[in-house]
């Protein structure tokens, strides 16, 4: 599974940036047809926009992928300490790029797992985790190493794919993105993330657009 998820973003990085920015006629179709008419950009900056420009505490990007939507936002975040963490060293190695062009110096990057984080308990005020849980082979172990690596009060701030809402995009993560190994399931509903949100953080905002997710939530 480890191997073929590697293989799959490697084999993704020459499109990647293009379809979830909805850069290209043919990633404006996708995402109007099969996702619901749902619009990244405004996702991404929904969620990054929690986040004030004057924050001086400790964030977590786990999976920074190319950084194509954080970049700008982490220039201005000039007070923060920003360690971003990937899986894939392809995607990882394009945030870099990213992040040296922009010349950001406030931010550590690391290849590493969201299961298995080397960072010690209550280390960030912010997690951030963006279209990652959907990707992650073991949820359990994802959320349970987010909430152990956040503070007390440290806020997490997602946006992923959610099974149930629409049916094409539910047809399109079990037979194309799957079979691709960019997605991996089981795969949450709307009920289900609540259920795994509710008995160890408090829900601040909480959005379903077409088959995606956002929300903000606070570590009780």
């Amino acid at each position: 599974m480890a191997d073929r998820i590697k293989k799959s973003y490697k084999f993704s990085k020459r499109f990647y940036d293009d379809a979830l920015t909805q850069s290209k006629w043919w990633s404006r179709l996708y995402f109007k047809w099969l996702w619901g008419g749902v619009d990244d950009n405004r996702i991404a900056d929904a969620v990054l926009g929690y986040i004030p420009d004057d924050f001086s505490g400790r964030l977590l990007d786990v999976p920074v992928g190319t950084a194509v939507f954080t970049a700008e936002k982490y220039g201005r975040l000039t007070q923060a300490d920003i360690t971003c963490v990937d899986y894939s060293r392809d995607m990882l190695e394009q945030a870099e790029r990213r992040f040296r062009e922009a010349n950001i110096s406030n931010i550590k990057t690391m290849q590493g797992d969201v299961g298995a984080l080397p960072f010690n308990d209550g280390t960030f005020d912010i997690v951030l985790c963006m279209n990652g849980l959907h990707v992650f082979p073991d949820k359990y172990k994802a959320y349970d190493e987010i909430l152990r690596t956040l503070k007390t009060g440290g806020k997490l701030l997602a946006c992923f794919y959610i099974a149930g809402e629409k049916k094409t995009a539910d047809w399109l993560a079990k037979t194309v993105m799957t079979r691709m190994s960019w997605f991996t399931p089981p795969f949450d509903t709307v009920d289900d993330v609540r259920r795994r949100l509710e008995p160890n953080y408090e829900i601040l905002d909480f959005q379903v657009e077409g088959a995606m997710l956002y929300f903000r939530a606070k570590k009780k």
